[in-house]
């Protein structure tokens, strides 16, 4: 990357390049992280395509927070938050945040993840939550990010963590 890249709020029309950096993202995350047959479903054209169909209908019906990094015209970089799911005394959810590994290292994760905070502080949350892959590294780098483990569920083989911030003012508020 050249210069800094462009964090905004997505339209529908980027569907297809979240689509894209959310199928790349997960073969370049979870690969050796989740069973092979697992990965290959995720990542395949079939859900691509029903990634960018899902990607559309959620920036258009405005309900999540989903921002985009964007680079000389490309989506190098995107994160989603909204109400929680299941995480009980947590006022919001971070669904999605993936980077492309060429964006990574360059504080864009930590931008989106500040613009959703904001977002979700502005509709009156005050504390998020997400679960990640408990062999997953980026929980780590999520716990750089203040956040703390409050609870874990099994899906099969696969064990998830719960990360928080029950301050979503700290999240939110630019670091000097």
């Amino acid at each position: 990357m050249t210069r800094a890249p462009l964090i905004r709020a997505a339209t529908p029309a980027d569907a297809p390049g979240i689509a894209a950096v959310h199928v790349q993202s997960w073969r370049d995350t979870y690969a050796g992280l989740i069973p092979d047959d697992v990965l290959a479903r995720m990542t395949s054209p079939e859900m691509q395509a029903r990634r960018e169909a899902f990607w559309m209908g959620n920036t258009g019906a405005g309900q999540d927070a989903v921002f985009v990094a964007e680079d000389a015209g490309q989506i190098v970089a995107f994160a989603s938050a909204g109400p929680p799911r299941d995480h009980p005394g947590f006022d919001a959810e971070l669904f999605t945040l993936y980077s492309l590994k060429a964006a990574q290292g360059a504080g864009l994760g930590r931008d989106l993840l500040r613009q959703a905070a904001q977002a979700m502080q502005a509709r009156g949350a005050a504390s998020l939550a997400l679960w990640v892959l408990d062999t997953n590294p980026t929980r780590h780098w999520y716990a750089r990010q203040g956040a703390h483990e409050c609870g874990e569920k099994q899906d099969g083989a696969l064990r998830e963590l719960r990360m928080g911030w029950s301050d979503l003012g700290a999240l939110a508020t630019p670091r000097a």
